[in-house]
């Protein structure tokens, strides 16, 4: 909220605008770029721990198929793996992105 202008709600106020519409054409849009911003690290940061979480407790997913795959020698799973991982954290990036209606960048 601190993003927005007070003279835009206040223009808003005079011009008779209701409490809805003034959150739908000033609010909205002046925060959805931080909003976008703070959902994808969100995003991102879970992605990061979720996979060394999975090496350490657990039995199955991607974080203990990289552990299981390297103590097998199996070298060409491992990267098969990192691989996925990687193609899904794009993968739900770009899902954000087109979700909250961001700009495709990169």
């Amino acid at each position: 909220m601190r993003a927005v202008d007070p003279k835009l709600t206040l223009v808003a106020r005079s011009l008779g605008a209701s409490r809805w519409e003034t959150l739908s054409t000033i609010v909205l849009p002046t925060v959805r770029p931080h909003l976008l911003t703070g959902v994808r690290l969100a995003l991102g940061i879970g992605w990061v721990v979720l996979v060394p979480a999975e090496m350490l407790g657990v039995t199955s997913g991607l974080g203990y198929e990289i552990l299981n795959s390297r103590d097998q020698l199996a070298y060409d799973k491992v990267m098969a793996v990192i691989l996925v991982i990687g193609a899904l954290g794009y993968a739900l990036d770009t899902a954000a992105r087109r979700l909250l209606g961001a700009p495709a960048t990169g």
